[in-house]
């Protein structure tokens, strides 16, 4: 079966994560997709894994390498003003532009989505910003970090009562944002090809976030009341809770419906008196009485290491998951099973692994192999394609 977007091309204007990586979902999904960097490369390209304390002399980076696996590699430098009329001709050949440059740098470059459709009328431009284009923050720059994890709440949720606000993990929000924007643009293009003309896809870090934790925002809107924080010594279902066991390990439990399961989990954890005690006959009364409850199941849990409780709890038929590090989620037996890392051929780091794309289509083989082109690899290649002259190829290089 061919790739759901073979013969749709792709021209990209961004750095760091979340337009490039909705630029290699594009491109994992059989678009060929143009990333224009800087001559220099972008920062995110530099990053080895030795910069951030890991013992190896990989000589790339690897995030760089997942987000921008497939895709040619053309260098322009924008501020000078052929590299823009040239990066304009190369966006009149393609079907879709993406770009996370704020609006002011849009326009400054040409770029803005009202110009590029009057020149283009059925191009589709998709961009991510921190805040929407539009309001009085349209143009306020952003990572994630500020917009999608503490400016909706998330930040503040995202811990027990009593402890302090955590930073995010790199990128978290980025790769949520990339999604939407491909969910969007393919959404766009099926416009487009209706007669529909040429669309402009606006995604930002902000609503992002407030859609992941729509939970807590749905409710927040009705009530306008704080959301509730979790508190795992008093956690009202005793059965929705993490709990220490041996060797310095966790388990998460994630059985709402509690009743369902409290008689086999007794008898998984081997405390049957438990089901006698009216302290806890049914969900109510364990709540109550809650703070006894995961005493008596942290004491319980306490006793045997992870690879012990693992065929207890997974005989049961319970709903939990052992608290992994990420070092062995990258080993673990149904991710291996389900095919969900890639590897990537690289010229001169050899073979390596990557995450593969966050979904699959029956019949359909998707996923780049490619890793990230050298920088300007393809420059002469795209600018010639595009109808540049030798002459003007030169200017440009």
């Amino acid at each position: 079966m061919n790739a759901p977007l073979a013969g749709v091309r792709v021209v990209e204007v961004a750095s760091y994560v979340a337009v490039p990586a909705a630029g290699a979902l594009l491109a994992d999904l059989g678009a060929e997709v143009v990333k224009v960097e800087v001559p220099r490369g972008e920062i995110y390209r530099h990053g080895r894994p030795s910069f951030s304390g890991y013992a190896t002399d990989f000589p790339e980076s690897p995030p760089f390498q997942m987000d921008n696996k497939g895709k040619l590699s053309v260098a322009l430098d924008l501020t000078l003003p052929p590299a823009c009329e040239a990066l304009g001709r190369m966006i009149g050949e393609v079907d879709i532009f993406i770009t996370n440059l704020l609006p002011a740098r849009r326009k400054k470059y040409g770029l803005d989505h009202a110009e590029l459709l009057e020149r283009y009328p059925n191009l589709l431009v998709g961009a991510i910003s921190g805040y929407g284009h539009g309001g009085d923050a349209g143009d306020w720059p952003a990572f994630d970090y500020t917009t999608y994890w503490a400016r909706t709440g998330m930040m503040d949720i995202m811990r027990d009562s009593d402890a302090p606000p955590s930073m995010q993990r790199p990128a978290v929000g980025d790769h949520a944002a990339a999604v939407n924007l491909v969910c969007g643009l393919l959404a766009a293009l099926r416009l487009r090809d209706a007669g529909g003309g040429g669309q402009f896809v606006d995604v930002s870090l902000l609503q992002t976030g407030l859609h992941i934790l729509g939970t807590d925002i749905s409710n927040a809107l009705v009530t306008r009341e704080p959301a509730k924080r979790h508190n795992r010594r008093t956690a009202p279902n005793a059965l929705w809770n993490s709990y220490p066991v041996a060797e310095d390990r966790w388990l998460l439990l994630a059985m709402i419906e509690a009743d369902r399961y409290w008689p086999q989990f007794c008898a998984a954890i081997e405390r049957p008196e438990l089901l006698a005690d009216p302290r806890f006959d049914d969900a109510w009364r364990r709540g109550e009485n809650s703070a006894d409850l995961i005493a008596e199941l942290e004491a319980a849990f306490g006793e045997r290491t992870l690879e012990e409780w693992t065929p207890r709890l997974d005989g049961a038929g319970l709903i939990w998951a052992p608290v992994q590090r990420v070092e062995e989620a990258i080993d673990d037996p149904q991710a291996r099973a389900m095919g969900y890392f890639q590897r990537l051929e690289h010229a001169t780091a050899g073979d390596f692994e990557t995450v593969a794309p966050p979904f699959r289509i029956d019949g359909c083989e998707l996923g780049s192999r490619r890793a990230a082109a050298t920088l300007g690899a393809d420059t002469r290649a795209v600018l010639r394609q595009a109808g540049l002259t030798e002459e003007e190829i030169a200017e440009l290089t």
